[in-house]
C-alpha cells in the first residue's frame, strides 16, 4: 500500500484559491467584450505598466528585437524549432483523408481542415517562455492554420527580443506585445484593431488558464491547464541526487508546482528529500521552488511496480520522469499522463525546450481524458456522405423511415420516405 513520507496542500485550500481567480477573469472578460481597445490598453497599463502607441509590432521593430541577439542565440531558436516542426510534420503525415464506398452506392468519407484563425498565447512575465512560440506557432503552420497571431506581455518594459524572434521564425502573421487576460479576451472576442481568432493556444498563469475556460465553446482552445506538475518514478538504479535535480527543475515554474517522488525504495525516497534541501540552498531560483516544494511537493513509496503504475495513473501527472531498470513496463502499462521521459538520459526540461514533443500538456488530472496540443489540436475531422444510386438511396431511405418512426420523428422520416418514392421504382411504398 502506497506510504506517504510528505504530503501537499488539500484540495480545499486549492479551490478558494481558484474561486477568487474566477471572479477576477469574469470582470475582466466583459470589460475587453464591452470596450476593446479602451479596455485592453487601460488593462495592459494597469497589470503591465505598457502602453504603446501600437501593440501590433512593425516589420521594423521586428527586425530591431533581433538584431539585439547574438547569432548563437538566433541559430538555438532555429535548432529547436526544426525538431518541433520535423516532429509535428511527421504526426501530420499519419493523419489522412478518407473515402470508402460502405455499401453498393454509398460513399462516406472525412476530411482534416485546418482551423482558419489561431490566437497563441506565449507566457513572458516570470520567465520569458521562448520555447512556448515554437510549441503553439510552428505546429499550428505545419497544421495548416492560414492565420496564427502571437501575443506576449512586456518584458522589462519593452518586447522580449527571444520571443519576438521566436514567433517570428515559428511564422507568426501578426506579433503583438500584450499579456494576461486582456491579451486572451482580445484574440478571442476581437477589438476594432485586433479580429478575432477560432482557437486559443498556449500555456499562462492562473489567470489566462482561467480565461481560457471562460471562453471555451466561444472559442476553441488547446486544454484546460494549471500550473507545471512533474512526477518522477524511480527506483534504486537512480541515486538522490538526480532525483532533486528533477523535481526542483519543474518546482521553480512557480509556487504552486506539484512536484512528485513515485518509488519503491524508501532509502531513496529519504536520501531524496534530504538532498532537495541541500540543492535548494544553492539554487538561484529556490526561492518559488522551495515553496512549490514545500505546500506541493509529495513523496510516495510503493511496494511494486504495479502498485507504482496505479499511483501514477491516479495522480495522471503533466510531466512523468521515469528512472527505472525498466521504463518501458511503464510505458507499456501506464494510461493516465501527459507526456513520458524514459529513462536518466532525459528529461523534461529537453521536452520543454528543444527535443521536438510538444510542452504545452494536460495538467489537473486533464490526462485521464486527453494528451497535450500537437498538430491534430489544429485540424477539424469533418465527414461527408454521397449516395450514387438510385438503388442505395432508396435501400438506406427504407430502415431510416422506420427507424425514424421508431423514434417519432415524422418530419425525419418523411425525408428518407421521400427518397424510397422518388428513386424506388416499383418497390417504392
Amino acid at each position: 500500500m502506497p506510504r506517504y513520507l510528505k504530503r501537499g496542500q488539500d484540495a480545499g485550500a486549492v479551490a478558494a484559491a481558484d474561486a477568487k481567480v474566477r471572479a477576477t477573469v469574469e470582470a475582466i472578460l466583459a470589460d475587453v467584450e464591452a470596450r476593446g481597445d479602451a479596455a485592453v490598453r487601460e488593462l495592459s497599463e494597469k497589470f503591465d505598466n505598457w502602453s504603446p502607441q501600437n501593440f501590433r509590432l512593425s516589420p521594423q521593430e521586428i527586425e530591431s528585437a533581433l538584431s539585439k541577439l547574438d547569432a548563437r542565440d538566433l541559430d538555438d531558436i532555429r535548432f529547436a524549432q526544426a525538431q518541433v516542426r520535423n516532429f509535428a510534420e511527421k504526426q501530420r503525415a499519419t493523419i489522412t483523408d478518407l473515402e470508402v464506398e460502405t455499401l453498393p452506392g454509398v460513399v462516406l468519407g472525412h476530411r482534416n481542415i485546418p482551423v482558419n484563425a489561431v490566437g497563441c498565447y506565449v507566457p513572458g512575465g516570470k520567465y520569458p517562455m521562448v520555447a512556448s512560440a515554437h510549441m503553439s506557432i510552428v505546429t499550428a503552420k505545419v497544421a495548416g492554420v492560414s492565420r496564427v497571431i502571437a501575443c506576449a506581455p512586456p518584458f522589462k518594459g519593452g518586447p522580449h527580443p527571444a520571443i519576438v524572434a521566436a514567433m517570428h521564425f515559428a511564422g507568426a502573421d501578426d506579433i503583438y506585445v500584450l499579456g494576461g487576460v486582456q491579451a486572451v479576451a482580445a484574440m478571442a472576442l476581437g477589438t476594432e484593431t485586433i479580429a478575432p481568432v477560432d482557437m486559443i493556444v498556449g500555456p499562462g498563469n492562473a489567470f489566462v488558464a482561467e480565461a481560457k475556460r471562460q471562453l471555451y465553446g466561444r472559442v476553441g482552445i488547446d486544454l484546460f491547464a494549471g500550473p507545471t506538475e512533474t512526477l518522477v518514478i524511480a527506483d534504486d538504479s537512480v541515486d538522490a541526487e538526480i532525483c532533486a535535480t528533477d523535481l526542483l527543475g519543474q518546482a521553480e515554474h512557480g509556487p504552486t508546482s506539484p512536484a512528485v517522488l513515485l518509488t519503491n525504495s524508501e532509502k531513496l525516497a529519504r536520501e531524496t528529500v534530504a538532498e532537495v534541501e541541500r540543492q535548494l540552498q544553492v539554487l538561484p531560483t529556490a526561492e518559488l521552488a522551495r515553496k512549490a516544494w514545500t505546500d506541493f511537493g509529495e513523496v510516495i513509496v510503493c511496494d511494486t511496480y504495479e502498485e507504482m503504475v496505479q499511483e501514477a495513473d491516479r495522480i495522471a501527472s503533466e510531466h512523468v520522469q521515469v528512472m527505472t531498470r525498466d521504463p518501458d513496463y511503464f510505458l507499456e502499462k501506464m494510461t493516465n499522463y501527459g507526456a513520458l521521459f524514459l529513462g536518466s538520459r532525459t528529461n523534461v526540461a529537453f521536452g520543454d525546450k528543444v527535443i521536438g514533443t510538444n510542452h504545452t500538456l494536460p495538467t489537473k488530472k486533464a490526462a485521464r481524458y486527453t494528451g497535450g496540443l500537437w498538430v491534430g489540436k489544429f485540424l477539424k475531422t469533418c465527414t461527408y456522405q454521397r449516395v450514387l444510386t438510385d438503388e442505395a438511396s432508396a435501400l438506406v431511405g427504407e430502415y431510416c423511415a422506420r427507424l425514424c418512426e421508431l423514434e417519432g420523428f415524422s418530419g425525419h422520416a418523411e425525408q428518407a420516405k421521400i427518397r424510397v418514392r422518388r428513386f424506388g421504382g416499383r418497390n417504392a411504398a
